[in-house]
């Protein structure tokens, strides 16, 4: 076991040099022979927005009602979240949403154990092997949706050429203490939140993060990171998302920006992933707020 981890280990490293451009994918993997789609995509008729939480359900409060308020009035969107018994704020949340239908929402919570869940190329690579969507929109939790989201993006899409496209610039809220009003009320409306003074327009240089959206004959071919098995193992904590680099260098492209309006970020201090109160998670974040006052400069 410990020499198994270990080559993993290892691997995840070279992956690192190679994803930032050291040698080709195609040298060692099976990878799309273009960035391109053979032909122009037609109307998007279904997308699949994918979303992790873990110890977050107050951000995904926000991401799931704002879905609500501004759902699409002709694309079907299925909203598949991956989460863990062990949250029991989300797993009621989640409860909560499942009783809510609307005709153009569908509702896929899917439950992964703790250390499956803290890997989030596991989720992401069995919602892109299995997604019957058009398009596959992999997101984070605390990414929210506003009147004009899904119509822009449905014209963006259509006639889209690249397989890979990413929002070009989204709004995102300053960075929310834990005690923030934002946080902690029970009326989750994400208008009023990208409304405030301190929001600001972000501009996205690639396909990252929360704004990853990919042709759905891409997913489903290739999966998210699938032939790179150092990042299909479970972590027993959040870890550093280097897959969504190496998704990129499999796919052989940055991805192409796009015009998609009313995408917003909440932007939050405490991280999920550290443990609440500890050392490290002081530390971290003590020099999120010092690299926000810098940047925000």
């Amino acid at each position: 076991m410990a020499l198994k981890e270990s080559f993993f280990r290892l691997q995840e490293f070279a992956l690192r040099f190679a994803a930032s451009g050291f040698f080709p994918a195609r040298w060692i993997c099976n990878v799309p022979k273009s960035n391109k789609l053979a032909m122009p995509a037609a109307a998007p008729e279904t997308l699949e927005i994918v979303s992790h939480c873990w110890n977050y359900s107050h951000l995904l409060s926000y991401q799931l009602q704002s879905l609500i308020d501004y759902a699409p009035e002709q694309l079907i969107i299925t909203l598949t979240v991956f989460y863990s018994e062990e949250d029991q704020a989300t797993v009621k949340l989640l409860e909560q949403y499942k009783a809510i239908s609307h005709q153009n929402i569908n509702w896929n919570f899917v439950q992964l154990n703790k250390n499956a869940l803290l890997r989030r190329a596991i989720g992401r690579n069995q919602a892109a092997k299995n997604t019957s969507a058009d398009w596959i929109w992999f997101t984070d939790c605390d990414l929210v949706f506003g009147k004009n989201t899904f119509s822009s993006l449905e014209r963006e899409l259509t006639g889209q050429q690249s397989i890979l496209v990413f929002p070009g610039s989204v709004k995102r809220t300053s960075l929310l203490e834990k005690d923030n009003d934002f946080l902690t009320c029970d009326d989750y409306n994400a208008k009023d939140c990208l409304e405030q003074d301190s929001v600001n327009t972000h501009t996205f240089e690639k396909a990252t993060g929360p704004v990853q959206i990919v042709h759905g004959s891409i997913a489903r071919e290739y999966g998210y990171c699938d032939q790179l098995a150092c990042y299909q193992q479970p972590k027993e904590r959040w870890v550093k998302t280097y897959e969504d680099r190496a998704f990129r260098w499999l796919l052989g492209t940055h991805g192409e920006p796009i015009n998609v309006a009313d995408v917003g970020i909440i932007r939050h201090v405490e991280k999920g992933r550290y443990t609440s109160g500890s050392l490290l998670s002081k530390i971290r974040e003590m020099n999120r707020r010092i690299k926000d006052k810098l940047l925000a400069r």
